[in-house]
């Protein structure tokens, strides 16, 4: 009897989960579905220069998964059943838009819908801010700006990573707008006083104007207000002020926390459900000195490597891993010719070490690259041997699903 695995989601910890699952279970007794809505393997880290007008390499889901034995199903998850182990899912494939209803049957669930944007509540901001945190979103600001003239304002909200990052790419890559920055403290407080200088620098350099202390209170369609009153004009505001995750997870009886992430254990499996597993955002996972780890792709291939060792350590009677979560820097590009590489704690507490300028943006490049080259070579090192492919049969010509070496 063949034990079924089904991953939910392919973004960077669910197509990470299922390549090494693949990987560490190459047996004919194991089938492993990866479902995801859209076709293509979407480099989150880099949607900020979507945005700003670059082309990114597509990455269609069906060539990475080829030959690895792992059966994609596109296709938009729209319920979970845990006490019944289904998931109820719509084909997104047909070119009309709508699908076909299904139930997907899973013995070991592997939960990784991610996140998207969080409008905290802000009015406003659902109607008339973009996000940069989907695919479809980048490109609408994309098409937005594309229609900006000279000295029109841009505002992005948030001084976080995303927010930082979108600022000075927008800025450099459009020159002839005024783009500006609001920030809820001041501009790089996480950084150490190395990574703040040089971030300064780099703003004053592309000319954006930071606006700090400044909580927004309402979005409008030609300009923002901050709490004390400010009014900010802003042709487009950019709002990056964090994450919320898929709800779906809160309409099932998995135990979840306030926030809507699955409580986890130390091998990522869910405390209500043992036969089901979270990663990335969608997981609540506690890192060192007791504190959860942050929504981010560096938190969640680490997590996703986990489980998929759980998984395989559990089917086949191997050691648990117990492997520490923990973070070494955060890699910041700010435009394409600068960056910034602030080394940390195993907590995410910044240290007085940084790498600067051309530097630090060749040191995040590779790291893009090599995060998205993982996620698409999953087989690497493994032997080679013939095995059986189990086909979907909604799709039985697919050259992916056949019998590969």
């Amino acid at each position: 009897m063949q034990h079924r695995i089904v991953v939910l989601g392919a973004g960077y910890t669910g197509a990470s989960a299922a390549g090494r699952l693949a990987r560490r279970l190459h047996r004919d007794d194991v089938t492993i579905t990866l479902v995801n809505a859209e076709p293509d393997f979407v480099e989150r880290v880099r949607l900020h220069q979507l945005a700003a007008g670059q082309d990114l390499r597509p990455r269609p889901l069906r060539d990475m998964v080829a030959g690895t034995g792992v059966v994609l199903k596109q296709a938009r998850v729209t319920g979970i059943d845990v006490d019944r182990k289904t998931v109820t899912v719509v084909g997104t494939a047909s070119r009309g838009g709508g699908g076909t209803e299904e139930e997907l049957a899973y013995d070991t669930l592997v939960y990784a819908l991610g996140s998207g944007w969080n409008d905290h509540g802000v009015p406003g901001v659902a109607e008339h801010a973009h996000e940069i945190a989907s695919r479809p979103g980048a490109l609408r600001l994309r098409d937005r700006l594309a229609r900006l003239g000279a000295g029109e304002s841009v505002v992005v909200v948030g001084g976080g990573l995303t927010g930082v990052e979108a600022t000075t790419e927008i800025a450099e890559a459009r020159p002839d707008l005024d783009v500006a920055l609001a920030t809820r403290g001041t501009l790089g407080d996480w950084l150490s006083d190395k990574g703040r200088a040089h971030l300064r620098k780099v703003f004053g350099g592309l000319g954006i104007t930071v606006h700090e202390n400044a909580s927004v209170a309402a979005v409008a369609p030609d300009h923002l207000t901050t709490a004390d009153g400010t009014t900010l004009p802003a042709a487009v505001t950019v709002w990056t002020t964090g994450f919320a995750v898929h709800p779906i997870a809160r309409g099932t009886a998995l135990e979840v926390t306030d926030t809507g992430q699955v409580v986890v254990d130390g091998t990522l499996r869910s405390v209500s459900h043992p036969d089901v597993y979270a990663i990335g955002d969608t997981a609540m996972v506690m890192g060192p000195g007791d504190k959860p780890l942050r929504m981010s792709c560096a938190s969640g291939v680490p997590t996703a490597w986990q489980a998929a060792d759980a998984i395989t350590a559990r089917l086949t009677g191997g050691k648990l891993p117990h492997v520490p979560m923990r973070y070494f820097n955060q890699c910041i590009s700010l435009g394409r010719k600068e960056g910034l590489i602030q080394y940390v704690t195993a907590d995410d507490r910044a240290v007085r070490a940084a790498l600067t300028g051309r530097l630090a943006a060749v040191y995040k490049e590779l790291v893009n690259k090599g995060a998205a080259w993982g996620v698409a070579n999953p087989l690497l090192g493994m032997p080679v041997r013939r095995r059986r492919v189990v086909r979907d049969p909604a799709r039985p010509e697919d050259p992916a699903l056949r019998e590969a070496a």
